[in-house]
């Protein structure tokens, strides 16, 4: 049986994921940075009938990372695929977010991504085969307001990505990026972070922080997708047998995409109308 290291896994695309690989036959490596929120996960795995294996891996911890593939390794003699999917999302303008906020964003986002797929390229390589899928966003390929370091970030993980996959592709190894849209996920709810000064009234940007956040919101609630069909993506993306490298999923990540191929100029003055930055930029104080 094939085995794969998930990330993230205690919620959001993670969790959905393991469910739906496990489900297509994959033996499931389910791993996050704190066991003790495995809850969901389990729950959601007795449902669908099928099980999977919870290892703690925390992204931001070298040895962490390393025990853990290590484990993999100790168990099974070999490791099939990995899906980087752990990260978050912080927002705020510029101004607000301060460096050891954007340094909190890469951490997770970017140099967590990076570390765990260098603890598994040793065995990938050595094996001549494996697959890499790194989930990453249509914010990889399009920025936009107040997610500024998210967006720093998830282009990171592309230009990485696509780096990547001319160097793991010597042996074997393929690389693949899922780019979703706005999907029904914590990371918009319950795991919503915002820059610690743009919660002070004191900044020159928070009543347009309010605005603007409500703006999402109501993008949010009218558009954002049913998340298992990124957790279908990512297991097409480990089943298939020739991947592409990038998979758009979702109607408005592809909308999004092609309209960035219009001149930048054009381009901003649809995104300025469709979330209103004109109406917006009169709450800056």
């Amino acid at each position: 049986m094939k085995n794969v290291v998930i990330t993230g896994c205690s919620s959001g695309f993670g969790l959905l994921a393991a469910v739906a690989a496990a489900r297509a036959g994959w033996k499931v490596y389910a791993t996050m940075r704190d066991p003790g929120k495995r809850g969901r996960l389990d729950a959601a795995l007795s449902a669908a009938g099928v099980a999977a294996e919870v290892l703690t891996l925390d992204v931001t911890d070298e040895a962490s990372v390393a025990a853990a593939i290590a484990e993999v390794i100790r168990r099974d003699g070999h490791l099939d695929a990995l899906v980087n999917n752990a990260g978050f999302g912080i927002g705020g303008y510029v101004e607000d977010m301060s460096l050891d906020e954007f340094r909190r964003q890469f951490e997770t986002n970017f140099f967590g991504l990076v570390a765990v797929t260098k603890a598994v390229l040793p065995h990938m390589r050595a094996a001549r085969k494996g697959r890499i899928v790194n989930i990453s966003s249509i914010g990889g390929r399009t920025a936009n307001a107040v997610l500024s370091a998210y967006n720093a970030a998830k282009y990171a993980v592309e230009g990485f990505s696509e780096s990547l996959a001319f160097e793991a592709g010597m042996f074997g190894v393929q690389i693949v990026l899922i780019e979703p849209g706005t999907f029904k996920t914590e990371i918009f709810e319950a795991n919503r972070r915002v820059a610690a000064r743009a919660g002070d009234p004191a900044s020159p940007y928070f009543e347009l922080t309010r605005a603007t956040e409500a703006k999402i919101d109501a993008l949010y609630a009218q558009h954002a997708g049913d998340a298992n069909k990124v957790a279908a993506a990512i297991v097409h993306a480990l089943d298939v047998p020739k991947p592409k490298l990038r998979y758009l999923v979702g109607a408005d990540a592809k909308m999004m995409a092609a309209l960035h191929t219009l001149s930048f100029r054009l381009y901003a003055a649809i995104v300025r109308r469709l979330f209103g930055y004109k109406e917006l930029a009169a709450k800056l104080r």
